[in-house]
C-alpha cells in the first residue's frame, strides 16, 4: 500500500467522496450542515445516539460508496496526540478498503499549529512497509485529498514533514535489512550514495582505521570476511564555521557475539544491532532534504561481530583510538567498543558543541524499561533535559539512568586500563555508559540513548506496523528543530 497526499478543494458533497470530517470531544457534529448533504446529516445524527462516544474515531456508511469518518478533538491535545489519531485512522483505512478519501481542513477546531500536518504524518509514519523481498506486493494506492480554507500546511511545512518521514523510512529499510545484504560493506556504499543531498561524506576504511590505531573498533570486526568502517557525514546549514551538532551511532549490522557466542534463539534479531547508526544516518538524511540551519556530523561505526580463526578472543587486550587500552573479557560487549573509538574521533576531529550517541547497547536496559523509555545516560544535566521533554513531545520518550564515579571500579581492569564488562554482575546499562564516558577526554557536553527495546518492535507501536521503528530520527530532529536551529 502507498499513500499520495494531495492540497485542492473538492465538493464535499459528492455521493462517492469518503469524508474525514474532525469534531469535538462529544461528536458534536452541528458544524457540519455545511459539509454533508441533509439526509446524510440526519442518518449520522440518528446513528449517534447509539455510538460509543468514547472512542477517538468513529465511521459511517452512508451509502455503498461514500463513507463518512468522525475524528473527535479532545481538550489539550499533544502533537503527539494528533499523531497518533493519523496513525489509528490508518487501521481504518485499511478495513475500510476503499482507495479515495477527501480531509476537509475547515471543521478542525483546534489552535495546535500544523494540526493537519501531524496527523497525516501519524499516518504515513503507520503505513510503513518493508516487503522489498515479498515475490507479492500490495498495488493498492490510497489518495488522500485535503481541502479547505482554515488550518492550511505550508508548503514549507509539507517539506518538513516529507523529509522526516524520509530520514524515518531510511532508517526503518536499513534496520529491516538482512544481515548477508546490509554487511557493513554494503552500509557504506550506501551511505556514500548520500551525497547527492548535499552530505559530505568520508569512509575510513580498515587501511585507514589501522593508521589512525582505531583498534578497539577494528578488534570487533576482526572475525569477519566483510570490512569495517568509521563514515562521517557532514551538513554544513549555516555555511559558517561554528561548532556542529555531533551524532554518533553502533553500526554491528549482525552480532552473533564473536567467540563469546549467543545463544541461537532470537539470534535473527541482530540484524537491528545497528539501529542506532541508523537512526544516525536518518536524521543527517533528514537534515539535508529539509535544508536545516544549523551544522551537524553524524559519526557510524560499521562492522561486523562473527566468531572465525581470525576473531577477537576473551581475554584479548587492545589500544582504542584514545591511547587508553581495554581488556576484552566478553566478545559480546562490542558495541561499547565501536563507540570508544567513534566518541573519541569524534570529539578530536570535529570539537562539536555535545555529543549524543545511540546505540541497542545492552539488554539490561530492556530488563529496567521494557519498550517504553530508551535510557538516558549524560555528563550534562542542560543537555538531559532538553531531550527528556522533545521526547515527551514526538512520543520517543526517554528516562534517565545514574552515572557515577563509584561504578568506576566495576570496570577497572588488572591487566589494563579498563575491562568491557563488569564481571561482578548488575548494572549492566550504567557501567556500560560508564565505560563510554572515559572516552569523552575534553569535557564535551554528551549524552548517551541506550535505544535496544525501541529499536525494534515485534507487535507494532502507536506509529509502526511491526519491526524496525526509525527510533531516534524524530527525536533528535525535534532536538535540533526546538533548541538548536
Amino acid at each position: 500500500m502507498s499513500i499520495q497526499i494531495n492540497y485542492k478543494n473538492i465538493d464535499l458533497k459528492k455521493p462517492s467522496t469518503n469524508l474525514v470530517l474532525f469534531v469535538d470531544e462529544n461528536f458534536n457534529i452541528n458544524g457540519l450542515k455545511k459539509h454533508i448533504t441533509s439526509s446524510e446529516f440526519s442518518y449520522v445524527s440518528d446513528l449517534l445516539k447509539n455510538s460509543d462516544l468514547k472512542k477517538n474515531l468513529l465511521f459511517f456508511e452512508v451509502n455503498s460508496k461514500k463513507t463518512i469518518f468522525l475524528v473527535s478533538i479532545k481538550k489539550d491535545l499533544k502533537t503527539s496526540d494528533i499523531e497518533n489519531l493519523g496513525a489509528k485512522f490508518h487501521g481504518y483505512i485499511n478495513y475500510d478498503k476503499k482507495n479515495d478519501y477527501l480531509l476537509n481542513s475547515d471543521t478542525i477546531n483546534s489552535k495546535i499549529e500544523n494540526f493537519v500536518g501531524h496527523f497525516l504524518h501519524g499516518l504515513k509514519l503507520k503505513s510503513y512497509e518493508f516487503n522489498i523481498y515479498k515475490s507479492k506486493k500490495s498495488k493498492r494506492l490510497i489518495s488522500i485529498n485535503v481541502t479547505g480554507n482554515k488550518n492550511k500546511t505550508s508548503v514549507q511545512n509539507q517539506l518538513r514533514f516529507k523529509a522526516l518521514e524520509e530520514g524515518t523510512f531510511f532508517a526503518r529499510d536499513l534496520v529491516s535489512e538482512p544481515g548477508n545484504i546490509l554487511h557493513p560493506d554494503e552500509y557504506a556504499k550506501r551511505l556514500s550514495s548520500l551525497k547527492k543531498h548535499g552530505l559530505k561524506i568520508n569512509i575510513y576504511d580498515e587501511k585507514k582505521l589501522k593508521k589512525l590505531g582505531m583498534n578497539a573498533l577494528l578488534g570487533v570486526g576482526q572475525g569477519s570476511i566483510r570490512g569495517t568502517y568509521l563514515v562521517t557525514m557532514e551538513w554544513n546549514g549555516l555555511k559558517n564555521n561554528s561548532k556542529p551538532l555531533a551524532f554518533v551511532g553502533k553500526g554491528v549490522c549482525f552480532d552473533t557475539g564473536g567467540i563469546s557466542l549467543k545463544p541461537a534463539k532470537f539470534m535473527e534479531d541482530m540484524t537491528y544491532d545497528m539501529a542506532g547508526s541508523a537512526a544516525v544516518v536518518g536524521l543527517m538524511k533528514n537534515l539535508a532534504l529539509r535544508k536545516a540551519k544549523i551544522n551537524a556530523v553524524g559519526v557510524v561505526g560499521l562492522v561486523e561481530n562473527m566468531p572465525g580463526g581470525n576473531a577477537q578472543r576473551p581475554g584479548d587486550i587492545v589500544k582504542s583510538y584514545s591511547g587508553k587500552t581495554i581488556e576484552i573479557l566478553n566478545t559480546d560487549a562490542e558495541g561499547r567498543l565501536v563507540l570508544a573509538d567513534a566518541l573519541t574521533f569524534t570529539e578530536k576531529k570535529f570539537k562539536p558543541r555535545f555529543m549524543v550517541d545511540l546505540a541497542t547497547l545492552t539488554g539490561a536496559i530492556i530488563v529496567s524499561l521494557g519498550s517504553e523509555y530508551a535510557g538516558l545516560f549524560s555528563n550534562d544535566d542542560k543537555l538531559s533535559k532538553q531531550l527528556l521533554d522533545v521526547g515527551e513531545k514526538v512520543d520517543e520518550k526517554l528516562w534517565r539512568m545514574p552515572l557515577h564515579k563509584n561504578f568506576d571500579k566495576l570496570i577497572n581492569s588488572k591487566n589494563a586500563d579498563m575491562q568491557n564488562i563488569n564481571y561482578v554482575g548488575g548494572a549492566g546499562s550504567t557501567t556500560a555508559a560508564q565505560f563510554l564516558q572515559r572516552f569523552i577526554l575534553n569535557k564535551t557536553p554528551w549524552a548517551h540513548l541506550d535505544i535496544a527495546g525501541m529499536a525494534f518492535s515485534k507487535y507494532g507501536g502507536a506509529l509502526n506496523s511491526g519491526g524496525a521503528t526509525g527510533y531516534g530520527v524524530r527525536l533528535l530532529n525535534q532536538l535540533i528543530e526546538e533548541h538548536y536551529e
